[in-house]
């Protein structure tokens, strides 16, 4: 088994399988109604949807942006592994699991009611029009111990770092030499203007409080089963599990049909970045074969659990830096993202601390890269046009948000880092001029959608094969879900499997991840000096074999009221069949994947 850690302590929790963002990936993982009760399966009604009095009261209470599609580390794996997974991590991490990981995604929706729906006038929330620094919690206050993100020019951390960093009143706290990124610690207020004396540093942000310290090779490697040098071997896999008949999403991007050929190899290592999963679900602990309800797109690679969010589900700069060099070091070939890297939604270059912290993980995140890392990421629930940003309504998300203009400089991390693959959703229904319809919240972009998948769509996505429009995943038995489907699993300990059906960008991501893992699989090869796969060519390979999917000839009724949370802007799809804003190249085929086959759609 193999596990990485990036936020110190196990009892915060660990791997988190897909989150969401900005109210988008990493902060609560379903797309929520805006009523109370987000099991309500109908249509808002028509005083709470967007579009209705200024601001268009209600837009962040229908859905906690990028909320997070699922409990903590459930959704990459039911996708990835379903029933004959190997799940890579340690007993400690379900604790953020067990502790109430949707806490996130519970602050931001009350937050939104409180601001939309009781009226808070704007200028009480700080209304900006420039890019005047963000009052976030993370800022350096007198006396207050926090971590400081410090970027060295020339990508390469200086010998005498830890000097420097002494003699401007703080201590390091680890170095990542191979991007020139080194984390520190200080109490003192003028900490950021003393090392920004240090010529060898371009830029300097705090980021939080949290960390004691960060380590990016801590790793288990309990699992001694894996391939021999030189081969990656591949089996077919089943999809006659007891549930396999529930999963929609499974045959709408032909999953069965690529399992006749191969279910992956165990030669392929996929990384989930997140918080928290609960490993004893049947169908995610290790070396499960048997009386297990679901299958995954690739059941028969590993997975490597990357702790990169604290309990609250934040995911700062440093541990987000963490993730991606542990990913890189440790030889991980696809990583799933389903998270914004905090405390900012858009990190906008012209903010000095905001592109401190741009570079940092743009770097870690290009290291990752280069070592042969795929990075696929999840778009967010805010149905927002991430190439045509105008407005932030969620940053900082972990003080008072401020609201503010925002421009094409300003981008999501991970998704609008260049090289990364940007996953838009869908649900089950039909457009007239075919292809299916993108899932109401999910957010997309001419530049930053390359290939859409199930996410799900609990108002037009609802028919005969998926009756409640949501993709059905492993739950923690834990907690409540209204929508669940319960096994028995004949184990005392865990006497009862349970599965959810739920909706989001985070259940997107992970179908994508299992496709790209099926490709390395494949067509990988094991001596390559820095992957098994590049990842330009893994991204090839799944647009090349994508269903095009055409811009809608007409939207159903009621599609048009859910705008952007940001800024209230309609969703418009742009472009053709063979790229769109809304669907990328198209959706995924797994059985054109792994045959390297050109749709024939």
């Amino acid at each position: 088994m193999i596990a990485g850690l990036c936020v110190p302590g196990s009892e915060a929790g660990g791997l988190h399988g897909m989150t969401g963002r900005g109210g988008v990936p990493g902060k609560e993982r379903e797309a929520q109604q805006p009523d109370p009760d987000p099991s309500d399966e109908g249509q808002p009604p028509a005083a709470q949807r967007i579009g209705h009095g200024s601001r268009n009261a209600g837009a962040a209470a229908r859905f906690a942006p990028f909320t997070r599609s699922s409990p903590p580390g459930q959704s990459i794996y039911r996708f990835l592994t379903g029933s004959s997974s190997v799940v890579s991590l340690w007993p400690e991490a379900e604790s953020a699991f067990q502790e109430g990981t949707m806490l996130r995604s519970t602050v931001r929706m009350w937050r939104a009611r409180v601001a939309r729906r009781v009226g808070v006038p704007l200028a009480l929330l700080g209304l900006v029009t420039g890019f005047s620094p963000l009052a976030s919690t993370v800022a350096a206050q007198a006396g207050t111990m926090q971590n400081y993100i410090v970027l060295y020019g020339g990508s390469a951390v200086p010998a005498d770092a830890a000097a420097s960093i002494g003699r401007s009143g703080g201590s390091l706290v680890y170095s990542y030499d191979q991007i020139g990124v080194a984390i520190a610690r200080s109490d003192s207020t003028n900490f950021r203007a003393n090392i920004l004396k240090d010529n060898n540093v371009e830029g300097v942000s705090a980021t939080a409080a949290f960390a004691t310290q960060l380590k990016n090779d801590q790793a288990r490697t309990d699992d001694a089963s894996g391939p021999q040098p030189g081969d990656l071997p591949n089996a077919p896999a089943t999809d006659s599990d007891s549930l396999s008949g529930l999963q929609w999403d499974m045959r709408q991007i032909h999953t069965p049909e690529a399992h006749a050929i191969t279910g992956g190899s165990p030669a392929v290592l996929v990384g989930d970045i997140d918080t928290g999963l609960d490993y004893r679900h049947p169908d995610l602990r290790q070396n499960v074969d048997e009386a297990d309800s679901v299958v995954g797109v690739a059941p028969n690679v590993r997975i490597a659990a990357i702790k990169a969010g604290n309990a609250a589900g934040f995911f700062f700069p440093e541990a987000v830096v963490c993730a991606f060099v542990w990913a890189g070091t440790h030889h991980v070939d696809v990583t799933n993202n389903s998270y914004f890297a905090d405390p900012y939604l858009f990190n906008c270059k012209n903010d000095p601390v905001q592109r401190a912290i741009w570079k940092a993980e743009q770097r870690a995140i290009r290291f990752a890269m280069q070592q042969g890392t795929v990075v696929v990421a999840a778009e967010g629930n805010e149905s927002d046009d991430l190439s045509h940003p105008t407005q932030d309504v969620t940053s900082p998300d972990d003080a008072t948000p401020v609201i503010r203009t925002v421009h094409n400089d300003c981008v999501v991390i991970p998704v609008e880092i260049s090289g990364v693959i940007g996953v838009t959703g869908d649900g089950h229904n039909m457009q007239a001029n075919g292809g299916y319809l993108k899932s109401f919240f999910s957010s997309y972009g001419a530049a930053t959608a390359d290939v859409v998948a199930p996410s799900g769509d609990s108002i037009f996505g609802v028919n005969a094969q998926a009756t409640n429009g949501r993709v059905l995943s492993t739950y923690p038995a834990t907690k409540a879900c209204t929508r669940s489907v319960k096994e028995p699993t004949g184990d005392v300990t865990y006497p009862t499997a349970v599965y959810c059906y739920l909706q989001g960008t985070s259940m997107a991501s992970p179908h994508v991840v299992g496709v790209a893992a099926l490709i390395i699989s494949m067509f990988g090869n094991l001596n390559s000096p820095n992957g098994k796969m590049s990842p330009g060519a893994v991204q090839a390979y799944l647009s090349q074999t994508a269903d095009p999917q055409p811009c809608p000839s007409a939207l159903p009724p009621g599609y048009a009221t859910f705008v952007s949370v940001s800024n209230g802007a309609p969703q418009v799809c742009t472009g053709g069949t063979g790229h769109n804003s809304w669907y990328g190249a198209g959706q995924v085929n797994a059985f054109n994947a792994v045959t390297h086959t050109t749709s024939s759609k």
